[in-house]
């Protein structure tokens, strides 16, 4: 929540409540959906690329398997022709209602859907949050949900408009939907581990894919197809990808990082602008430090882990180890894919009228890796405050360039590849 300027935290009984909220759905037998509303949802999707189509396979399988309701794809946006006609060939989505342009998510969301998914690279989420909360429609949103901290601080303004107007959000932090993290998280709320001392968070892996430009290619249609690449387009992939661990680490704290410190480097991408590894300490005040690191190197060790160390216990990923025995009321979580799960949980938050919002966490965990990019970037300790609430700060109103309105506007000029951010001066 954002309040004159100052973005509150929320704490890990509050994450429980709105977890209560979702198993309270669990509870209502198909029947007793149907009689929310009619047996039909529709849905519209921004962005046909990989994640943006297995989203939507994704809620139609939570919708049609889980919860015997008909799911209508009504509207699709991608600036790529061939991924939007494939898309609407695969779900009988009528040439009309299919729109090739980078402001066409305007079109989507003027649509009849009652949910929306944003599955584009996250540059663009903000704007097309923004849109899709003013037009009424319910939103999941993959993750990370922008790339500077004026994103942050418009998606956090978003989710609370969406609070006021009863609409749901739910990210694509997955691992707030699987039920051995939520027991964990709930494990530690009741004290199972006792006080959080330390701990460390990974995703470290291989090179994800590059895309050579094509003769003629414009600036936008290079950026939108190598994504992957530009800070500008992904956040670079502390954002993109570690966004999970982060979002992790937040929510077992129960708080965000107040300062990071950090470095990283590049030395085997041949496009974009991004590094190939970080490495951050983030230090969550009270004496506790994270220590996060992520790469995409191909042929080294790849762990994707979470592990925090308690004065009772620790953790490892979704499990955890009590060094005392201790009675724990564990609420009883769905089992099965998460990715199928969190819409689940979407849905059934709208149609029992208790929607789930998850803009503000998501949010916050995307700002901790942004603020650790920073850091890395410039070799300078970055504050929480300096992204949040300190105006004067140099890092306050940073603005990645080409924006979201810079592609609509047709306004685009690629940053050079292979080169970098360099931090600190030479000697």
């Amino acid at each position: 929540m954002e309040t004159n300027g100052k973005i509150l935290n929320v704490s890990r009984r509050d994450f429980l409540k709105v977890s209560a909220v979702s198993m309270a759905a669990l509870s209502i037998s198909p029947a007793g959906l149907y009689a929310a509303g009619d047996d039909e949802i529709k849905v519209a999707l921004i962005g046909c690329g990989g994640r943006g189509t297995g989203a939507l396979q994704q809620f139609i399988e939570a919708g049609t398997k889980m919860l015997n309701l008909k799911v209508k794809v009504v509207a699709l946006t991608d600036p790529q022709k061939d991924r939007l006609e494939k898309t609407a060939k695969e779900h009988n989505v009528p040439t009309e209602m299919c729109f090739s342009t980078f402001d066409g998510y305007k079109k989507v969301v003027a649509s009849d859907a009652q949910y929306v998914i944003l599955g584009t690279s996250p540059n663009f989420r903000p704007v097309h949050l923004e849109a899709a909360i003013e037009a009424g429609k319910n939103v999941f949103m993959e993750k990370p949900v922008c790339v500077d901290p004026q994103g942050c601080r418009r998606v956090i303004a978003a989710g609370e408009k969406a609070k006021e107007k009863k609409l749901a959000i739910v990210a694509g932090t997955q691992r707030r939907h699987e039920k051995s993290y939520r027991e964990t998280a709930a494990a530690i709320e009741q004290g199972a581990i006792g006080q959080i001392m330390g701990g460390r968070v990974w995703w470290c892996g291989g090179a994800l894919w590059k895309t050579e430009r094509k003769p003629g290619e414009s600036d936008a249609m290079y950026m939108v197809r190598n994504w992957v690449s530009f800070a500008e387009m992904s956040g670079d992939h502390i954002v993109e990808q570690h966004v999970h661990n982060l979002d992790v680490a937040n929510w077992f704290i129960g708080r965000t990082p107040k300062q990071a410190l950090g470095f990283g480097g590049r030395a085997r991408r041949k496009t974009g602008d991004q590094f190939d590894f970080f490495s951050v300490d983030l230090d969550y005040g009270d004496d506790l430090t994270i220590h996060s690191m992520c790469r995409q190197i191909n042929n080294t060790h790849g762990p994707v882990s979470e592990a925090f160390v308690g004065t009772n216990g620790t953790t490892s990923g979704g499990s955890f180890k009590m060094a005392n025995k201790k009675n724990l009321n564990m609420p009883k979580f769905p089992d099965g894919d998460p990715y199928v799960i969190e819409h689940f949980d979407l849905i059934t938050s709208v149609r029992e009228g208790k929607p789930l919002n998850e803009a503000k966490t998501v949010a916050e965990s995307t700002l901790t890796a942004i603020m650790g990019r920073i850091s890395a970037y410039t070799g300078q300790y970055v504050r929480w405050s300096d992204l949040t609430t300190n105006k004067d700060s140099q890092f306050y109103n940073l603005r990645l360039s080409p924006s979201a309105e810079d592609f609509e506007k047709g306004d685009v000029k690629a940053p050079a590849d292979e080169v970098a951010p360099i931090p600190g001066k030479d000697a």
